[in-house]
């Protein structure tokens, strides 16, 4: 796996963490505010669910906009993918052999 890769790995990573801390600190308010009689538990439970919901929601759109733009930014630097330097040690290796036969050809 290519160095970009493991960068956005990392991202997620930190997103997935963030959730799962959000909807911990979600969980803890809304136990306060049913212990406050505030709100009853399937209430409490209903936003929790649709709020993580919704933000595990654009967390998904967010991972796609975060690749493209990071594929943009390594772009506009000219940097190159790692799928393209494999492509090009390839076309490498078969000049490469197309070379040595040349002189094997020239030496017989």
């Amino acid at each position: 796996m290519d160095n970009n890769s493991n960068w956005i790995q990392e991202l997620l990573m930190i997103g997935v963490g963030t959730t799962s801390f959000l909807a911990d600190k979600l969980a803890e308010v809304g136990d306060q505010l049913v212990r406050e009689g505030k709100l009853d538990p399937e209430q409490a439970r209903a936003i929790i669910d649709e709020v993580v919901a919704k933000v595990r929601t654009d967390q998904g759109s967010f991972e796609g906009r975060m690749q493209r733009q990071l594929e943009l930014v390594l772009q506009d630097f000219g940097l190159a993918r790692q799928k393209e330097v494999d492509e090009l040690r390839g076309r490498i290796d078969r000049l490469e052999h197309k070379v040595r036969d040349l002189e094997n050809r020239q030496w017989n």
